[in-house]
């Protein structure tokens, strides 16, 4: 059966066009309903039960499917989550509103109706012959709506009827549109609220809490008329950014109570008012909350009680909350990802090998941090016939398995980068690919894409290529393996010989680099000791560098720069490059104070002057000076970012020296380089491209999320080191070691510690003390605490324990030790406070 409808419309150029829409209505769309005879099985995918006997409803106890209407998918998404919630039709009515009006719930409704346990079913009601509904002349498209979900609750109570008695089914509409539910009623259709069909959830009580608390009352604007100022203030919100929020419950002191206060981890969110039966269960734990609204006469808003994730202080339950506090996607690859993974056994073909060089013949080896399974790169160095040395970085080719635009694809690009937690990795692609078959294990043949260079003994490259190929690593080493095959004498055999002419490359690399104003900055890197048994850190250092660590990155910042430039030259409005802008002047103000104090000048006038400026800047009585420096010109920099060629004038990248950089040496970890290597496959005819690829507003949105999610992968790569600090801390105790100052602020120093990377902040005031004499000086700058001055870089001993008095926000808590100032220096061996007594909540004074 075919409806259409016709119109005309008048053209830019003064024409008239005829345009005819058809639509499609069809006799053979299934209800879903397994066992249906008058339907004949016409469904496809995840059916509903025969016999749904998972829910006892007070109200309607006899077995039955829910049809919810689109604003019950919007706000109570939660609670159709739970297990307990399960054969739901799901109308293409409904699902195009949420589409439209969220696309994060549509996600989740998706993943709904693809998971079998759960007996989600859309049914295309806008196709079928007996439930599309016109839109008649003066109804509006949400009434419009509002009826075609009505007609098909109707049409699915008279077809169900047609089963067997045994098998007798009743659908139920959920809708919390009062007057949606009394035309339902009307029309002889089964309706109730979302609040009224869990209540008669009798065996899940629980269920309630997760309702969301929705109120009526709108957001009223108005402007005051006597704002004559250049001033503004908050009138309206055009969109919220609320999301789930991790945190604890501060029950009620109220005996029975059911509404109690929710503390969120982020101390920038308010506390949320919730309503739970489950307070002596949930006290104590870390919990999801959602956020319903916020009564304009009400201190908090309101939310509803969402997951339980487990005890405070558990590693896995505090790993869960700083992955979903920094929005890091680390749910389980879906199915419809891992149906576009190759079948195994995998093998190289005859098609793979089509415009690939076989390599296999090359002494490739691979060198990395020890206990890395997903090898993104290795090397290779050998000498020519004709004297010179050719130089080969090959990196693993995930472009060919990841095609454009599948679910792997989108998979990928949504999640951005692999996240290196202290015990945990969340990866960008699946296993399969990260640790196996993109992996550039030894002794396997394994794809590569490879940037190739001949060039002399003195590191000036003559030629450069690149080319898709074949490679079998010899050997896969770790940093200190490869260190020790170059320094010994006693190995000569081929691997040693390549490391050995890449180790003096790479030198003399490295030293051009810093001449034309690369900076070598420094940052405490931490690595924990793990026991094996109980996986706690028993150990705290900070990362040891070798040469081979410089070697292996200065190859990879070539190969970087040099299809940078490849893919610029090809695609100069599509390349995806990584900038690094140039710190405003007003940046250095705090590290050039920092080294007047000192007697020196630093220069920032440029990357090369900053970078000579920190060489020079040596102490021969303080030899950790220079490392200090370092630490502190870090901080003064910008964030590198990922952009579109097209979209932007200034490629310069200031901490590499460099008119332009990319990324390219590791798309296992990375989204960018596997656009990169898209980009050079196509430069190089390797392959064929594809609108997007050419699109530089779609670039430019991606390199948006590309940087969003390195930012946030950053933030809980910090937060892990953090929280496995305070897990060391609290087995070792109350330690006191040496430090040097950082910062100094008004009434606190910040202070690093060499021995374990450590930075903490001494406070000088506090609660319920005597406050001292401190006098702030900012141009120095320094603090004088009684008769006793701090300068940056000054030689201090804390005492270094863990805070718990807030079991939310545990933290490392430092005093000074030494030098002495009498009624601020403490002990080294003794604590002055308390600290491992959780703070008892404040009760209110009775006047």
């Amino acid at each position: 059966m075919l409806k259409s409808k016709t119109f005309l419309k008048k053209t830019r150029a003064g024409g008239v066009m005829k345009i005819v829409r058809e639509h499609y209505l069809r006799d053979d769309i299934g209800c879903g309903a397994s066992g249906c005879a008058a339907c004949g099985g016409a469904h496809e995918g995840p059916v509903l039960e025969l016999q749904p006997l998972d829910r006892a409803s007070s109200l309607c106890p006899q077995p039955h499917y829910l049809l919810p209407d689109t604003n019950v998918l919007l706000h109570q998404i939660d609670v159709l989550e739970d297990p307990a919630i399960r054969n739901v039709i799901v109308l293409q009515t409904v699902l195009q509103e949420v589409r439209n009006r969220s696309a994060p719930v549509y996600k989740r409704i998706r993943d709904m109706t693809n998971n079998q346990e759960k007996h989600f079913y859309t049914f295309t009601n806008e196709h079928h012959r007996e439930t599309y509904v016109e839109q008649v002349q003066g109804e509006n498209s949400n009434d419009r709506n509002d009826r075609a979900i009505r007609v098909a609750a109707k049409w699915y109570n008279e077809h169900l009827k047609k089963m067997p008695a045994e098998n007798q089914l009743q659908v139920i509409f959920i809708t919390n549109d009062r007057k949606n539910k009394e035309k339902a009623a009307e029309e002889g259709i089964p309706a109730f609220t979302c609040e009224e069909y869990i209540k008669s959830l009798t065996a899940n009580p629980e269920l309630i809490d997760r309702l969301a608390c929705l109120s009526e009352e709108g957001l009223k604007t108005a402007v005051n008329e006597k704002m004559l100022k250049p001033t503004g203030r908050v009138v309206g919100i055009i969109k919220r950014n609320w999301r789930p929020y991790c945190g604890m419950l501060s029950k009620s002191d109220i005996k029975e109570s059911r509404r109690h206060l929710f503390t969120p981890a982020d101390k920038r969110i308010p506390r949320i008012r919730i309503e739970t039966r489950q307070a002596s269960t949930l006290e104590g734990r870390r919990i999801i909350v959602a956020v319903d609204g916020w009564p304009r006469n009400s201190r908090y808003p309101n939310g509803h009680f969402v997951k339980n994730l487990g005890e405070v202080g558990d590693k896995e339950t505090e790993t869960e909350v700083l992955l979903l506090e920094h929005d890091v996607p680390h749910q389980a690859f879906s199915q419809a990802v891992l149906s576009f993974l190759p079948k195994m056994p995998w093998s190289i073909t005859e098609k793979d090998m089509k415009n690939r060089e076989d390599l296999r013949h090359l002494c490739v080896c691979s060198v990395d941090p020890p206990g890395c399974t997903d090898i993104d790169d290795a090397l290779h160095c050998r000498e020519l016939e004709n004297g010179n040395l050719e130089v080969g970085v090959h990196i693993a080719d995930v472009s060919h398995f990841i095609r454009p635009g599948n679910a792997l694809d989108q998979e990928s690009a949504r999640r951005g980068t692999t996240v290196y937690l202290c015990e945990k990795r969340i990866d960008m692609v699946p296993e399969l690919l990260s640790s196996n078959l993109c992996s550039l294990r030894s002794n396997v043949d394994r794809l590569a894409f490879s940037c190739i260079w001949e060039m002399n003994h003195n590191a000036e490259i003559l030629k450069t290529r690149f080319t898709k190929s074949v490679i079998n690593s010899k050997a896969s080493l770790t940093y200190a393996e490869a260190q020790m095959r170059i320094d010994s004498a006693a190995m000569n055999d081929n691997i040693t010989t390549s490391l050995r002419g890449l180790n003096k490359l790479a030198k003399i690399l490295k030293k051009r680099r810093i001449e034309k104003g690369a900076l070598t900055l420094s940052s405490p890197e931490v690595r924990f000791h793990m026991d094996s048994e109980t996986h706690d850190p028993i150990d705290l250092q900070t990362k040891e560098l070798r040469e081979t660590n410089s070697m292996v990155e200065e190859f990879m910042l070539l190969a970087n720069i040099s299809v940078a430039k490849k893919i610029h030259e090809e695609f100069s409005e599509h390349a995806l490059l990584r900038k690094h802008p140039a710190p405003p002047p007003s940046n250095y103000e705090i590290l050039v104070k920092a080294a007047k104090s000192k007697n020196l000048e630093i220069k920032t006038d440029t990357a090369k002057a900053l970078a000579d400026s920190l060489d020079r800047a040596d102490s021969p009585i303080f030899p950790y000076l220079n490392t200090l420096l370092r630490i502190l010109a870090t901080r003064c920099m910008m964030q590198a970012v990922y952009f579109c060629s097209g979209m932007d004038n200034d490629f310069h990248h200031y901490g590499l020296a460099s008119p332009i950089y990319t990324h390219f040496t590791s798309p296992i970890r990375r989204y960018a380089d596997i656009i990169v290597h898209r980009l050079l496959a196509v430069a190089i005819g390797a392959d064929c491209t594809y609108p997007e690829l050419t699109d530089k507003h779609k670039l430019a949105d991606l390199c948006k999320n590309l940087n969003f999610r390195h930012k946030m992968a950053q933030y809980a790569q910090r937060a892990s080191v953090a929280f496995h600090t305070q897990l060391f801390f609290k087995s070792k105790g109350i330690v006191s070691e040496e430090a040097y100052i950082l910062f100094v602020r008004k009434n606190a120093i910040v202070v690093l510690i060499p021995k374990y990377g450590l930075e903490g902040t001494v406070f000088f005031e506090e609660k319920d003390k005597p406050k001292p004499r401190l006098i702030y000086d900012d141009e120095i700058p320094s603090l004088k605490i009684e008769d006793t001055v701090f300068h940056v870089f000054d030689k201090v001993k804390v005492k270094i324990m863990l805070d718990s008095s807030n079991l939310q926000h545990q933290k490392i808590r430092m005093s000074l030790v030494e030098p002495q100032i009498p009624g601020i220096s403490v002990s080294a061996d003794a604590s002055n406070m308390d600290i491992n007594e959780p703070e008892r909540k404040k009760k209110k004074l009775q006047k």
